[in-house]
């Protein structure tokens, strides 16, 4: 883990970079590093991500832990945010995005492996779930964009990839801008095994 004990109290601006799936390991991570920044009283974190998105429990969990550290959090799209990670995403007091980023919005599902026998029962809790969490996701989105109910409903029916002239236009994004870290900048990347 990336130790940022090292570093001095009340620096200005940290930047973060985060490539990665939304999983356990993932979330553990970065929350752990967004913690530390806390801990050293870092007043700006730069979080650099691109996502395939992921586990919807562990991307909410992100969204949520990131909203209430007493940082300022910019969010900065470096190639694709998908699924799950839009919502992470939107965690940013201020978001960009590189002119040829984009988003990824698709219904929440789950994956069955080998023979399931599903009875009525079960695809009624699926769907339950399903519909739960889309229900946090779309909550998450109208919160912080200008997209009304039916829009992201219809972005949940269908999977649709969309640009940054939209993201700007529907409020994803504050601005499209390249991403550039200023020389001399403390930043941490975080790194997976994949």
């Amino acid at each position: 883990m990336v130790n940022l004990n090292t570093l001095p109290t009340n620096l200005p601006v940290l930047y973060v970079t985060f490539s990665a799936e939304i999983n356990i390991k993932t979330t553990e991570s970065l929350i752990a590093v967004m913690t530390q920044a806390a801990n050293r009283q870092v007043q700006q974190v730069y979080l650099a991500i691109s996502t395939p998105g992921g586990q919807v429990k562990e991307g909410m969990n992100l969204y949520n832990v990131l909203r209430g550290m007493p940082f300022s959090l910019v969010t900065h799209n470096v190639g694709s945010v998908d699924s799950i990670g839009n919502a992470v995403f939107l965690a940013g007091e201020t978001r960009y995005a590189v002119p040829n980023a984009t988003f990824l919005f698709h219904g929440v599902g789950f994956d069955i492996k080998g023979q399931i026998r599903l009875e009525e029962q079960d695809v009624r809790d699926r769907l339950d779930i399903i519909l739960s969490d889309q229900k946090r996701i779309g909550d998450v989105i109208s919160a912080n964009s200008n997209l009304n109910d039916r829009s992201i409903a219809s972005l949940f029916r269908t999977q649709q990839t969309k640009d940054t002239s939209w993201a700007v236009d529907k409020g994803i994004i504050h601005e499209i801008r390249d991403f550039q870290i200023p020389p001399g900048s403390t930043i941490i990347s975080l790194i997976f095994q994949r």
